[in-house]
């Protein structure tokens, strides 16, 4: 149960070191919990490694009520458990498919009863409706949304099941929401906040910045060059390591190349069984090899701190994914190498997956016509298997056609027209205007990651302006500083980095950083573009705004 409140400040730091054992805060922990304690909704973009469950643990003990954490990872949810109960016994327990019902049945009388301070759930558990009324019934006072960019459609790790979270939220009555995520670029977090219903969130982002990691890039014409020099470099290195490729195919390749240079290594991927991949990812964390080649498939919730290499064969598909994907490397600490094996080819390839995660204007007219035919909620399933599109192309749509105010998501995952839904016609207009400025965005950030590889400057510097992190000078680790191309010094900048402007086509946006000659904004609309500063002066193309 919530621990007895002091009068004092220290309050925070008290329950950290007594009832958690926690020396100190990190930067960026306190900021946060004083955001959920004062009631604010609360966003923390903070890197793995950074204590973010700290954060959730500590504000759960101080306010009253119970603390509901929603967690996609199976795995994590009981080794969180289990850290609690070591400390706090009989406070924390998780409900998920693994959890036998009896154990399950329990967990959610001491809910009910008020014996339970923290109640993990997987997000696919809320679609039980005996479940979602015993939560509402509980009347959670702090809900908890750990890896919250799975609520986002540009991430590879995009969840279906956290859509329903933001109708949770207001069917408990909008307690005080806390979202936790370790990569989040600007326009992730304007989603992530809009699809949770936040409320004026307090936006927390620290810890970006990963010193220890070397960073680089090696340009190659010819393909099979290319994976000679991968071979290479990874029978070089200090192990153990991932590589990332872009495809299964490349994946099992990759893998049987490397092993035959006497390279033990392992393919993993999302088209091998999960009893195998559960195996294999055992064996790769507990050192009984050395190199495991993967797609995104391997990622979430990985957390073995001696890698010493992150590898890319291909550019990732934004700078968020490869920015969270090199953040696996180095997290003891230690010295660990990010090097990116950049092909121009290889950008036709991302920008085909990003323009096959976009829906049609047709599909979206037909999954609003089905919906406007019926009367009361519908399961998108039978959508699904109706209208014959995939569970990616139907959840695209339905977001669409949210976004326009047309439909609603509830917390049971049905799908409901609102009261006052714009008509028909102009639904699908304002759905599809919203898709095609979706899809200007997805181009917009295979063009950063093709300039993270093309850039001729600091690379630590270009990564975390990205995120929204200035770095004042040159790291001195990554390649092009260790070439001398590193760049520090004053310049003249006529917009502040951060600041918002408006461009008379592109609208309203905010200054990414200065490239030299040029201004990267990052506009609401269009996404990421790239401006000649001599041009934006002479025509005054851009204004505070």
């Amino acid at each position: 149960m919530s621990l007895e409140r002091s009068q004092g400040a220290d309050r925070i730091e008290e329950v950290a070191r007594e009832a958690l054992g926690f020396e100190r805060l990190r930067p960026g922990q306190r900021e946060a919990i004083q955001g959920v304690l004062t009631g604010r909704d609360t966003l923390a973009v903070m890197s793995t490694g950074s204590g973010k469950s700290a954060i959730y643990q500590i504000a759960g003990l101080v306010r009253p009520g119970v603390t509901l954490v929603i967690s996609p990872l199976i795995a994590l949810q009981r080794d969180q458990v289990e850290s609690i109960e070591e400390r706090l016994p009989g406070e924390a327990a998780g409900v998920n498919s693994t959890v036998p019902p009896s154990e399950r049945e329990e967990a959610l009388e001491e809910l009910e009863e008020g014996r339970l301070e923290f109640l993990f759930l997987a997000p696919e558990q809320l679609a039980n409706p005996e479940v979602l009324e015993r939560v509402r019934c509980a009347r959670p006072s702090l809900v908890v949304v750990d890896e919250a960019h799975c609520i986002s459609e540009w991430g590879h790790d995009f969840r279906p099941d956290y859509l329903r979270l933001g109708a949770l939220v207001e069917e408990l009555g909008h307690p005080t929401v806390l979202a936790l995520t370790a990569t989040a670029s600007p326009p992730v977090r304007e989603e992530i906040a809009a699809r949770l219903r936040m409320r004026d969130p307090l936006v927390v982002v620290r810890g970006f910045d990963r010193p220890n990691i070397w960073l680089g890039v090696e340009r190659h014409q010819d393909e099979e060059r290319k994976r000679r020099a991968l071979f290479d470099a990874v029978a070089a290195a200090e192990r153990p390591g991932i590589v990332y490729a872009p495809t299964r195919a490349l994946a099992e390749e990759l893998a049987e190349g490397l092993t035959a240079r006497g390279v033990p290594a392992q393919a993993y991927h999302a088209g091998m069984g999960a009893s195998q991949r559960e195996r294999i990812q055992e064996a790769f964390m507990a050192d009984r090899f050395e190199v495991i080649v993967a797609t995104t498939a391997f990622g979430m919730g990985i957390d073995k701190p001696n890698i010493r290499f992150v590898l890319h064969h291909a550019v990732a598909d934004s700078v968020d994914s490869y920015y969270q994907e090199i953040g696996r490397a180095g997290r003891d600490g230690e010295p660990a190498r990010a090097l990116l094996f950049y092909r121009p080819e290889d950008l036709g390839l991302r920008r085909f997956f990003a323009g096959a995660r976009q829906v049609a204007v047709d599909e979206i007219a037909r999954v609003a016509e089905a919906l406007h035919e019926r009367r009361g909620p519908v399961d998108p399933v039978g959508l699904k298997d109706e209208l014959g599109l995939s569970q990616s192309k139907l959840v695209a749509a339905v977001n669409r056609l949210e976004e326009a105010g047309a439909v609603r998501v509830l917390a049971s995952g049905e799908v409901d027209r609102p009261r006052g839904a714009p008509p028909l016609r102009e639904s699908v207009e304002a759905a599809a205007k919203l898709q095609a400025d979706r899809h200007e965005l997805d181009r917009s950030r295979v063009e950063m990651i093709r300039s993270y590889a093309e850039h001729d400057g600091c690379r630590r510097q270009f990564l975390l302006s990205y995120f929204g992190e200035e770095l004042p000078e040159p790291c001195g680790n990554c390649d092009n500083c260790e070439a001398g191309l590193g760049r520090s010094g004053a310049r003249a900048e006529p917009f502040p980095v951060g600041g918002r402007v408006v461009h008379p086509r592109f609208g309203r946006g905010v200054v990414q950083r200065y490239d030299d000659d040029a201004v990267v904004v990052l506009f609401d609309t269009v996404g990421y573009k790239t401006l000649g500063l001599e041009l934006v002066r002479y025509r005054g193309l851009l204004r505070p705004g």
